[in-house]
């Protein structure tokens, strides 16, 4: 190996990610450790698609970043957006797998001018964090099940109509008091502090909620001021900032004990609780059934065995179970001595047949048929069964059978001889 080139490891099969793999390592250390926030660019190779979705770069003199802004946040935003325009956007990073490249994903955009507003705030929001008001250590625990919750913003927002009917549809019990207060505009964040104040000294609340819905940044500042960022810290009860929709970030959402994307979702929040309770309970009931249930069916199990037991002890048991013994010898000495009579009888009808085969009769009547054969084939071969089967025998004038007509002379004299007489004959 030259001595400039670096020592590489070795190959690991097991360990060896695929591009897919990479790519997925990358994108979940952006995206899980890149936090969402504002960037500040100017617009380039701006696009705006048929479906609604804008894609456009944002650059500086260092850098440019890719950015898309979708159909539902676009239709939001109060921005023109165009080609060298200076801006200010939040959002968060996203990596597209299938090209291997990252962007920023942005929820909202202000024009570069506001960017004033938006470095004094973040100055301010470094202070306060300085002091430690937003330390996760004074935050306080929201109980789960508050049964007197306070709600600071505009009685006649959308905001608390919503709040109110989730917390109804989801069945949550509680007591809901709504503390009226501006908040937007002059003199807003002002009331909000009073009744925070107002309901620190009732005593009465186990929960408070301090929000409103959706808006834009100037409709939101409220929140931002130091004097309301203060008293949300400051509260002796725990509170739960819930200011505009998901993307909205206020500080009141900093020195909050617990924050909520909306009012809607603070809501749910509460309930959550509360129906978690409630299918705990259910589930505790539901647990105790199927324990009394299993526990019933195994002492009827044992109460059964017992029984089973107890009638296999009892003497009617005993009784039964020799009678069922007695009935079982009986039937095997029955099967035995059948067995024993066939065997028997089957031995003695070999014997009978082998002794018929052995009698003097049996052997006289075998020998009478013998002979009787014998006689049969003897007769069929006399001359007398010969001559009736139409043959004759010449005999000459001793009574001796001729044989030839060689040697018979001219005018002897023969007999022809048939099976029912002689007939005298002379030779020509």
């Amino acid at each position: 190996m030259a001595r400039n080139e670096p020592e590489l490891p070795p190959v690991d099969a097991g360990r060896v990610r695929t591009v897919t793999e990479f790519t997925r390592e990358v994108k979940e250390l952006l995206e899980g450790g890149v936090r969402p926030g504002w960037v500040r660019g100017e617009v380039s190779n701006f696009r705006a698609q048929a479906s609604g979705h804008v894609y456009f770069s944002l650059k500086d003199a260092g850098a440019q970043l890719s950015c898309v802004l979708f159909r539902g946040d676009a239709a939001r935003q109060s921005v023109v957006l165009r080609d060298g325009l200076a801006v200010l956007v939040y959002g968060e990073v996203s990596v597209y797998e299938a090209r291997g490249s990252y962007q920023l994903i942005v929820r909202a955009l202000i024009a570069h001018g506001a960017g004033k507003l938006q470095q004094e705030l973040e100055q301010l929001k470094q202070r306060l964090a300085a002091e430690g008001l937003f330390d996760p250590a004074r935050k306080k625990p929201v109980p789960l099940r508050p049964r007197t919750l306070g709600f600071i913003t505009s009685p006649t927002g959308a905001a608390v109509q919503d709040f109110s009917r989730i917390l109804a549809r989801r069945g949550w019990t509680g007591r809901l008091v709504v503390l009226p207060a501006k908040v937007q505009g002059e003199g807003a964040a002002a009331e909000m502090v009073a009744q925070l104040a107002a309901a620190a000294a009732l005593g009465i609340f186990d929960l408070l909620v301090i929000g409103r819905g959706g808006g834009s940044v100037e409709d939101l500042w409220a929140f931002n001021a130091e004097p309301l960022v203060r008293a949300v810290a400051a509260c002796p009860v725990p509170i739960i900032s819930a200011v505009g929709h998901e993307i909205d970030f206020t500080l009141c959402d900093f020195a909050a004990d617990v924050r909520a994307e909306t009012p809607s979702g603070a809501a749910e929040l509460i309930s959550s609780n509360h129906l978690a309770c409630v299918e705990r309970v259910l589930n505790a009931g539901g647990n105790m059934e199927d324990i009394m249930a299993t526990r019933a069916e195994r002492a009827r199990q044992r109460l059964d065995h017992a029984r089973s037991r107890l009638r296999l002890l009892s003497p009617v048991a005993a009784i039964e179970q020799n009678h069922l013994r007695l009935d079982d010898l009986g039937n095997r000495l029955s099967a035995v001595l059948r067995a024993a009579g066939q065997r028997r009888r089957e031995s003695l009808g070999t014997a009978r047949m082998r002794l018929a085969a052995a009698s003097p009769a049996r052997r006289v009547e075998q020998e009478s048929h013998r002979l009787l054969a014998l006689w049969k084939r003897l007769e069929s071969a006399s001359p007398q069964s010969v001559l009736k089967r139409g043959y004759a025998i010449v005999r000459d004038a001793a009574g001796r059978p001729v044989a030839r007509a060689r040697g018979i002379k001219h005018g002897q004299p023969l007999v022809n001889e048939f099976h029912d007489g002689s007939v005298p004959v002379r030779a020509e």
